[in-house]
């Protein structure tokens, strides 16, 4: 029987406020392969140049919430075996594996590739895309977690190419007893993975990738990588892109994968492209009179 696998396009930016995380998702769907695997929007409140407000410790609390309920009416109207979740930042990632722990009976897998954690709010930089994981888990914040049916088996969870734990972060995985392996041990080895998923009879997995876990003097196309601003909130990722392939085609070998989420794409060529695209008068019917 053909499993039914639908893709998902979420341009959200308010969980990182910032708005080119929607060219970055769009970017991203279109550079996909082809194939038979329909398409589908979630709508996103576009920004139109007005700050979004923190609401009782998140940016964009009511948005944000209101584009994971969309997320989830898709969902659930097409109840697929499969997602695939192009984004924006990486709270786009809470409605599809939320839905899919449900479908697999509370028993799907995770893995969280990403150089953070993604367990919970960092002190001063209230952001939702800080969230999801713990969201996840029923550990999150509390109006998200309520859309979390059924949280995740903190044992089928494995965080993947971590670059830097908080204290919170410490703790919770200490507490949760989440199994971790930072980049330069999986680049030595998989097998921590490998035995993960046998240990735990992992049938069927969903893979996180936010694209921050990538080394961005190697792939520049990341928040990390910008021009022309420094980030001291959180460290960058060391991945290599080869790893990183490795590591999903040695997943896909070992079990089912029925969910892959790929985040937090900031082309910084190509929006500065467009910008400039954007400014020239014949490409904008905005000719100049001949003097």
């Amino acid at each position: 029987m053909t499993k039914q696998t639908i893709r998902l396009l979420m341009p959200q930016w308010q969980g990182g406020n910032n708005p080119n995380y929607s060219f970055g998702a769009e970017l991203l769907a279109w550079l996909a392969p082809d194939n038979d695997q329909p398409l589908i929007q979630v709508p996103v409140q576009a920004y139109d140049g007005t700050p979004i407000e923190n609401e009782n410790g998140i940016y964009g609390r009511k948005q944000l919430l209101a584009q994971l309920e969309a997320a989830h009416h898709i969902i659930d109207a097409h109840k697929p075996d499969r997602i695939v979740m192009f984004g924006g930042d990486c709270l786009v990632e809470q409605a599809p594996f939320a839905y899919l722990n449900e479908r697999y009976n509370g028993e799907l897998g995770l893995i969280w590739i990403d150089a953070h954690t993604d367990l919970g709010r960092i002190v001063g930089y209230d952001y939702g895309h800080t969230l999801p994981l713990g969201n996840l888990l029923g550990e999150g914040d509390e109006e998200f977690v309520k859309h979390v049916k059924m949280p995740l088996k903190t044992e089928n969870v494995f965080i993947a190419g971590i670059n830097e734990q908080t204290d919170f972060d410490a703790e919770i995985i200490q507490r949760l007893g989440i199994r971790t392996a930072g980049t330069e041990e999986l680049t030595n080895s998989t097998e921590s993975i490998k035995e993960w998923i046998k240990q735990n009879n992992i049938k069927h997995l969903a893979i996180h990738i936010d694209l921050d876990v990538l080394d961005p003097k190697a792939f520049r196309s990341l928040i990390f990588a910008n021009p022309e601003a420094h980030y001291d909130f959180s460290a960058a990722g060391t991945m290599q892109m080869p790893g990183l392939l490795k590591l999903l085609k040695e997943l896909s070998e070992e079990t089912d994968v029925v969910g892959l989420g790929i985040t937090e794409h900031m082309p910084w060529d190509a929006m500065n492209l467009k910008e400039l695209l954007s400014e020239i008068p014949i490409l904008n019917n905005k000719l100049l009179a001949i003097k």
